[in-house]
């Protein structure tokens, strides 16, 4: 844990107890709508059937263990969450929720969904579920987040899951086609939080987290941020070359990927603290549409069934 000591009073009307709201906010419930929106993706795109009960089982299961990962990972973070203006208000530390009862609360949602999910469709999507949640508690939670910048570019993965997830749900194992789904979600999560710590910098220094912009400075995380959407754009047409997808997410994942790098590049040539980071603060709205949009076209692409453009052929 942390050196940093917190000392946090409840507010009134605390005594009563949490409520379900409370609660509810332990789970990130704006994370775990793209966690789910992914995972489902990708169980839509798996080969084969899954009754709709089961499938709808396996979503659920996506659903509750991301969500017990937050939970985990604010009882873990109370101490930071306390000193960062974007996190003061979560449930702990405004002492709405006791920190034990966070944990405990993680904790049986992530047993629970692991069983469930095991018991509801197999062995596969069950160990890609536990494994993503202990990712995400232990290699990036526990033991990445306050020790390098290098921090949610590896810890990142544990969010790219869901679609592997919801893919080995449907088939029982792991394909090239689901890895290619996870690495554009692995690829895109360090341009996307890395504009969240350029305009938020002053909260992780006072903090202590080693945000790439605490360490390297503005200048060094722009240029990261570049790489990477440059590196993104070629790996979200990887499931056209290997013909999991057609022409219509490939004009898409064309066009909307120059978009981003040129929102990428946008940011490297702002002065961003005379604008007050309004580059930082688009490309980190836009990033999120992106995502969502390039995963909400997937299963279009496959209703339509627009074959790939001769000019796209790999």
């Amino acid at each position: 844990m942390s050196d940093i000591s917190v000392s946090v009073e409840k507010p009134r009307g605390a005594e009563d107890g949490a409520t379900a709201r409370d609660f509810f906010e332990l789970l990130k419930p704006r994370v775990m709508s793209l966690v789910v929106f992914t995972g489902g993706i990708g169980l839509f795109l798996a080969p084969g059937t899954l009754h709709p009960v089961l499938a709808f089982a396996a979503i659920l299961c996506i659903a509750v263990a991301a969500g017990a990962s937050g939970a985990i990972n604010m009882w873990y973070d109370r101490d930071i969450d306390a000193v960062m203006a974007r996190t003061v208000k979560r449930p702990i530390p405004s002492g709405r929720v006791e920190a034990s009862d966070a944990l405990a609360f993680g904790v049986f949602l992530a047993v629970a969904s692991v069983i469930v999910m095991d018991l509801a469709v197999g062995h596969v999507a069950a160990f890609l579920l536990a494994f993503s949640i202990g990712f995400y508690v232990f290699i990036y939670t526990m033991w990445l987040k306050r020790r390098t910048p290098q921090n949610i570019v590896i810890g990142g993965a544990a969010g790219a899951f869901p679609p592997m997830i919801g893919w080995a749900a449907v088939t029982g194992d792991i394909s090239l086609a689901s890895v290619m789904l996870f690495a554009i979600i692995f690829m895109w999560t360090p341009p996307h939080f890395w504009a969240l710590a350029l305009f938020r910098c002053q909260d992780y220094t006072r903090a202590g987290v080693p945000m790439l912009p605490v360490t390297a400075g503005e200048r060094e995380t722009k240029k990261q941020i570049v790489l990477y959407t440059v590196l993104l754009w070629p790996i979200t047409l990887a499931p056209v070359a290997l013909g999991t997808l057609g022409g219509v997410y490939g004009a898409f994942a064309l066009v909307s990927g120059a978009l981003f790098v040129a929102q990428s590049i946008a940011v490297a040539r702002a002065d961003l603290p005379a604008t007050d980071y309004k580059a930082a603060k688009r490309l980190f709205g836009f990033s999120i549409l992106y995502l969502f949009a390039l995963f909400a076209v997937m299963p279009v692409d496959r209703w339509l069934a627009v074959p790939v453009p001769t000019w796209m052929v790999f």
